[in-house]
């Protein structure tokens, strides 16, 4: 990719961030650009938000669907095999998005039902149905965790972290407005059906948007810098957030062969045989033989000798007052009745624990995070609050920030705890936060209690 195209994509979306028009920017791109990856768009961005232009993730943001349609059209397919298949994330990502337009189309149905009809008595059962239909709407927030959440991480460790932070400031901006709108709806009658109207095709222009913007950007992003053990992690980790509407109708697996050099260096300890396609040659190296449909690759690699695992999980180690293993020490965090996430004095998030399954947890947590920076694993509206907590802690203002909250929705009452972990002379080694359910320690109505019958 050459460098001066992005040079030149970088050139033209400045002059749309310093006031020049649509029109005229469009001309000037049409000009230079048959078509454009989506790894150049990324770049661009990139290039934009870390240079001293001086444009700001703000801007970028706020110009994010004048972007999209310059670029409208002129944006470079990329196929890869098996992303239609059933399951596969991109596949299923792709149906959701089909099952929320429909339910948008439905919603915008009734609305317009409402408006017009005469008979009264119809009027409750409209309501109700449009509802029903905004709860499916509803659900496209579970669509953009499994983004936010399993699409991001992946992203950024391969460099692509400007169009997750836009991209999820507008996801944030679009549940802001579909709230609005829900919010109007609930208040029919007693509010007018035009305003009810007006917020919800607010939020629909912008979700609508954000669709093509999943598709014909995201998506491109994805696909050409993916690798399949990345879709993979994906599947595997979807089921912890759930799907929007439909469900998967069966699972993603691959057909994968296997090029495993521990197989064949088992093969040759055990002075057998090694499985039919890797034959082993004089000088101790094998080979495997594939048949594609344009003839035979032949691979040929050298096993690695076996290392000693370095730490034996089982045997007992010196901690704090007395003696654990490894293996107890993550059965004791496991079973703790709260979940614990550390991030590392490097601002890196490093680990959390299993106390319940992941579709379970309040704040929801996933291998593919690990390794993340943590400002990365918040929505851009919170960045603020999540630096001044991490500075205050850091510089030792405060030992530990508290917050809770009634969650409704789960039936909980949820406390937070952020609190710093120094060493023994008082460094600052990282932030553990725990999160807890305190709702049955509200509901004790009595002064003593022993579970013991």
């Amino acid at each position: 990719m050459a460098t001066e195209r992005i040079e030149v994509l970088k050139s033209i979306l400045l002059d749309l961030h310093n006031g020049a028009s649509a029109e005229s920017v469009q001309e000037l791109f049409n000009e230079h650009f048959a078509g454009v990856s989506a790894i150049e768009i990324s770049l661009m961005e990139h290039e934009l938000m870390n240079s001293d232009t001086g444009v700001t993730f703000e801007d970028v943001m706020s110009l994010c669907n004048v972007h999209a349609n310059l670029f409208k059209g002129a944006i470079q397919d990329v196929e890869v095999a098996d992303t239609d298949h059933p399951g596969h994330p991109v596949q299923i990502f792709k149906q959701e998005n089909l099952a929320l337009r429909a339910a948008l189309m439905r919603v915008r149905r009734l609305l317009s039902t409402y408006e017009s009809t005469e008979d009264e008595e119809l009027l409750p059962e409209i309501r109700k149905g449009l509802q029903r239909q905004l709860g499916l709407v509803g659900q496209f927030d579970i669509h953009y965790q499994r983004k936010e959440e399993l699409m991001f991480p992946i992203m950024e460790s391969y460099g692509h972290d400007s169009p997750p932070k836009v991209m999820w400031g507008v996801d944030d901006q679009i549940r802001d407005l579909f709230q609005e709108a829900k919010s109007a709806a609930e208040q029919l009658p007693d509010t007018s059906i035009q305003e009810v109207k007006d917020k919800f095709e607010a939020f629909a222009a912008e979700f609508e948007a954000m669709i093509f913007k999943e598709e014909s950007i995201l998506l491109m992003i994805l696909l050409e810098s993916f690798t399949q053990d990345d879709w993979l992690k994906i599947a595997e980790e979807s089921d912890a957030y759930d799907y929007a509407i439909i469900k998967p109708t069966e699972k993603w697996i691959p057909a994968r062969h296997s090029f495993s050099e521990e197989e064949a260096g088992d093969a040759a300890d055990e002075g057998s045989e090694a499985p039919a396609s890797i034959e082993q040659t004089s000088d101790g190296r094998f080979q495997q033989v594939i048949d594609t449909p344009d003839g035979q690759v032949t691979i040929s690699f050298k096993p690695k000798e076996k290392k000693e695992q370095a730490i034996n999980r089982d045997s007992q180690q010196p901690f704090g007052h007395g003696y654990l293993s490894v293996a107890e020490a993550n059965l004791i965090l496991d079973h703790l009745p709260m979940e614990i996430t550390f991030v590392n004095k490097d601002d890196i998030f490093q680990y959390y624990n299993d106390s319940v399954p992941a579709d379970e947890m309040i704040f929801k947590r996933t291998p593919s995070q690990i390794g993340r920076n943590v400002e990365l694993c918040h929505p851009p509206k919170f960045l603020d609050k999540v630096r001044r907590i991490f500075k205050a802690l850091r510089e030792g203002n405060r030992d530990k920030f508290e917050m809770w909250f009634k969650s409704e929705s789960r039936g909980k009452f949820v406390h937070v705890t952020y609190a710093a972990v120094r060493d023994e002379s008082g460094e600052f080694q990282g932030v553990l936060e725990y999160v807890q359910d305190i709702q049955p320690f509200r509901d004790i109505d009595s002064d003593f209690y022993r579970d013991l019958d």
